[in-house]
């Protein structure tokens, strides 16, 4: 398969979740792919479990998505290792805190840190190597909490509702700038990933899937496959009219 043969991705939080489910169908699909990751230990097993690819098809970095030269280090990286940049992922985040008196200002901070600021770090710093490869997309995982609202939510709901925005400011500036970049983000509702390990420890692994799947109008909750094969096609030529808008994957959720 060849839906982006030829093409080099960055792709933050890959060592788990959505992340690594992007990593490895764009590398099904002909993609080269940088995976960054905070966590070192999972990076390191990188190589036992993509050896159905060629150690010459990815790299790792162990990265802080809050740390600007962190940024700067890992898209030099890509660019000498891979020669181009041809796709950002932002797929790293996390999910703390509670209702808006609940929460600390430093676990407010924190979650803006990671899953908004890592965004805006990303799209500043790749867009000028991006715009040399001729064409690039950028897709930034948000979340159906980016655009519904839950009352004890408000950190995440803040940092996923800035992602869709920025989002869309970054496709109008590199439009308006002549560049062949396009920017989108992407909205699923719950995923089976470890972001629910804590709500399967609260609850229990099977009660807990099943609880929140009684909030989808479909009755289930989302799987890796559903995510990545929207991040798949927005990485590919396919998508090359489609910017500043988003795909929402929430089994009805936001049509209600």
């Amino acid at each position: 398969m060849s839906r982006v043969e030829g093409k080099v991705a960055i792709i933050t939080g890959a060592a788990s979740g959505l992340g690594y489910a992007a990593a490895v169908k764009l590398m099904s699909e002909g993609a080269k792919v940088m995976l960054s990751d905070i966590n070192e230990e999972m990076l390191s097993t990188m190589p036992e479990r993509l050896k159905d690819f060629s150690e010459t098809q990815f790299g790792t970095f162990v990265h802080d998505v809050t740390n600007e030269q962190a940024w700067i280090d890992l898209i030099e990286k890509t660019e000498n290792e891979f020669g181009k940049i041809n796709i950002l992922i932002n797929s790293a985040g996390i999910s703390l805190g509670a209702d808006i008196v609940s929460t600390e200002f430093d676990v407010w901070k924190k979650v803006h840190q990671v899953n908004l600021d890592s965004v805006f770090l990303g799209c500043k710093y790749v867009i000028p190597v991006m715009s040399k490869s001729g064409q690039g997309s950028i897709i930034n995982i948000s979340s159906i909490s980016g655009i519904v609202a839950g009352w004890n939510t408000a950190a995440y709901n803040s940092s996923k509702a800035g992602v869709r925005l920025l989002s869309k400011s970054v496709a109008l500036y590199c439009a308006k700038k002549g560049y062949d970049i396009r920017c989108n983000s992407v909205h699923p509702a719950f995923v089976n990933t470890p972001i629910l390990d804590p709500i399967k420890q609260a609850f229990g692994a099977e009660e807990a899937v099943a609880k929140l799947s009684r909030q989808i109008p479909m009755n289930k909750i989302g799987d890796t496959d559903d995510v990545s094969y929207a991040i798949l096609y927005l990485a590919s030529d396919e998508s090359k009219f489609m910017t500043g808008t988003e795909i929402v994957l929430d089994g009805g959720l936001s049509a209600m």
